[in-house]
């Protein structure tokens, strides 16, 4: 498989694992864990399993210090901590607690858009034209999705909430792009993961989190091992491994396919069934992601290419 070839696989893994999340934590929610407890113990649990991982297989990996700079390259997996592990999916949680999902998901899905932004506008790199267009569609079949219509009135601090998990979202894929090229993505992802432990310890003890809740996909233990060992660790590794191969504006459009397999596990597990305009929403979703994956297989270059030599093989 070449490069383009695994970094996409790699992100596909990612959204599939991102998009069990929300239906595995669902039915511990709904038998009276807080969306709070959930995560903290989520995260708590995955960053044992990556810490203890990463110590035994890759110990230097863990090592971020630089001379000659204060925080040395400590600020590349705290920020990323702080950004992809705190800050999306807790100030998505506020969001939607506040206005529809479907809106908030349109909204904090808008992070393909500020990530080609960056890439133009910070970066100067060209992309090609259909990346755009591609990413505009992914964008459209996303609000279809999310029958964004069907609220006319939105609550000012829940949108608020959504763009800036928006940008918390952008910045994972940067993040973790600048990570996957300068360093060790084990590290950056175990050691970020320790840190998005530590801040949601203070606002919910992840002790706290009740684990013998009967719940209709099992004992509330079980869904939440499933989602610190596959919804966490499998996502958040797979997801920044795959930008050694992808630009970072390809990944994010490829992680717009969370919202399709999140709908169709909570069709397939909890009974929500999609109507025929979501249904023809995801088909419009998937074609834009797919238009771009084409514009990227043409012009493929990420990059990390040019600094790859430089690093040791991790996939």
């Amino acid at each position: 498989m070449n490069g383009l070839g695994r970094g996409t696989s790699l992100a596909v893994l990612s959204s599939i694992a991102f998009g069990t999340s929300g239906v595995l934590a669902k039915p511990v929610m709904a038998a009276g864990a807080a969306p709070a407890q959930v995560t903290s113990a989520r995260i708590a649990l995955a960053a044992v399993v990556l810490l203890v991982g990463t110590a035994v297989l890759r110990p230097r990996a863990l090592w971020f210090g630089a001379p000659g700079s204060r925080l040395g390259g400590w600020a590349l997996p705290l920020g990323y901590g702080l950004f992809a592990v705190v800050g999306a999916p807790l100030l998505f949680f506020v969001s939607a607690s506040r206005i529809p999902v479907g809106i908030a998901m349109l909204l904090q899905f808008t992070a393909p858009v500020l990530v080609a932004l960056w890439v133009r506008l910070v970066r100067r790199t060209v992309l090609p034209t259909a990346v755009w267009w591609g990413t505009a569609i992914a964008v459209t079949g996303l609000a279809v999705v999310g029958e964004v219509w069907r609220t006319p009135r939105l609550d000012t601090v829940g949108v608020v909430a959504a763009l800036a998990s928006a940008v918390c979202l952008a910045a994972y894929y940067l993040l973790g792009e600048r990570a996957a090229g300068r360093a060790d993505p084990f590290g950056v992802t175990a050691v970020g993961m320790l840190f998005g432990a530590v801040v949601l310890a203070v606002l919910s003890p992840p002790w706290s989190t009740p684990v013998t809740l009967p719940t209709e996909l099992g004992p509330s233990w079980l869904l939440l091992v499933v989602m610190a060992l596959f919804s966490t660790v499998v996502a958040y590794l797979t997801g920044i491994l795959s930008l050694r191969h992808l630009p970072s504006a390809v990944a994010s459009v490829i992680g717009l396919l969370e919202v399709v397999v999140s709908a169709a596990l909570a069709w397939w597990l909890l009974g929500e069934a999609l109507t025929a305009v979501q249904l023809t929403g995801a088909v419009v979703l998937l074609t834009g992601a797919a238009v771009v994956q084409v514009a990227s297989a043409r012009n493929n270059h990420s990059p990390t290419d040019d600094r790859k030599q430089n690093l040791p093989s991790v996939i």
